[in-house]
C-alpha cells in the first residue's frame, strides 16, 4: 500500500504545483496571449474555482496568493492526511 499513498501525495504536489507557477505567472505580469500561459491560467482556475473570492482585498498581489494559495495548501494538507490515515494501518 506504500504506493498507493506516495501516488495520492504526488498528484496533490503537482496540482499544487500547477497553482504556484500561475501564482508566479500572474504576479510576474507573464504574457496572457501565451500558450502555456494561458493553459496554466485554465487550470489553476479550474483547480480553485471554489475558492476564488473567498475573500476579497484591494492588493492584487494578497489577492492572487489567497485566490490560489490557499487551494494549493488544502490540497497538499488533505492528500497527506488522507494518505497517512487511510494507509497506516495497512
Amino acid at each position: 500500500m506504500r504506493g498507493i499513498d506516495s501516488v495520492i501525495r504526488t498528484v496533490a504536489h503537482v496540482l499544487a504545483g500547477i497553482l504556484i507557477v500561475w501564482i508566479l505567472m500572474d504576479l510576474l505580469d507573464a504574457n496572457r496571449g501565451n500558450t502555456v500561459v494561458g493553459w496554466f491560467h485554465s487550470a489553476a482556475d479550474w483547480l480553485a474555482g471554489w475558492s476564488i473570492g473567498l475573500f476579497d482585498v484591494s492588493a492584487h498581489t494578497l489577492q492572487v496568493l489567497l485566490d490560489y494559495g490557499i487551494p494549493a495548501v488544502v490540497y497538499v494538507v488533505i492528500a497527506n492526511v488522507v494518505a497517512g490515515r487511510a494507509f497506516a494501518r495497512a
